[in-house]
């Protein structure tokens, strides 16, 4: 489990073909590492890895096949720049959400807009994401535990201030770019156990299915 509150960044420095899957190598001088062993997970992007080797500045992971297929990490080059979050302790802050460190779908940047310091961000809404979303709720984006705030039927806006787009990947978007996407966890896990009665999870939560289970 992870927070969103990204404590570095890295490059990716290195991608091995092994099959059908890959073996990738992030290079970082900001992340501490004096607590991480074999086995520990650290969130690439909002991609939840296992940590494989360890170097005095960096650590490799192996990327599945089926994380390939729902993650951009097959599209990405040498040079990268990806946020890091090391799993969350029982200690540690909530500052940001429970963040599972699994992708839900990849959206894109379709407009960006100054506003003060600060700068709007929107993306598009996949559709099958979008009744987990809610204005004012959270939201990872890259690994990112962000804010909604302002939501269509088709998109959703973003507010980055000057911390965040220093602290991490967000200040390098552009128009166009392609991010990873992972909804509240405690919205998947509602329509879950409101859809327990059916092998279908993917139905949806709506007036009637509230109604029927006693929330109306």
């Amino acid at each position: 489990m992870f927070t969103g509150i990204i404590e570095a960044t890295g490059k990716l420095s290195a991608v091995v073909q092994r099959g059908g899957d890959i073996s990738i190598t992030i290079s970082t001088t900001e992340l501490d590492f004096s607590d991480v062993k074999l086995g520990d997970s650290i969130a690439s992007n909002g991609v939840c890895l296992t940590v494989t080797q360890l170097g005095a500045a960096s650590f490799s992971a192996d990327v599945s096949s089926e994380t390939l297929a729902h993650t951009l990490f097959g599209q990405y080059q040498l040079g990268q720049l990806i946020n890091l979050e090391k799993a969350m302790l029982a200690t540690t802050r909530m500052g940001g959400h429970m963040v599972s460190g699994h992708v839900d779908g990849v959206s894109y940047v379709t407009r960006m807009e100054t506003s003060g310091r600060a700068k709007h961000v929107w993306l598009a809404l996949p559709k099958a994401l979008a009744h987990y979303v809610a204005s004012k709720g959270s939201i990872t984006i890259d690994g990112i535990s962000l804010t909604v705030n302002e939501l269509t039927a088709d998109a959703l806006r973003l507010t980055i201030v000057p911390h965040t787009a220093a602290q991490t990947t967000i200040s390098q978007l552009k128009v166009g770019a392609k991010v990873h996407l992972e909804v509240d966890l405690i919205a998947r896990y509602l329509e879950r156990l409101l859809n327990k009665d059916t092998a279908n999870t993917t139905a949806g939560v709506n007036m009637a299915l509230l109604s029927q289970r006693g929330f109306l």
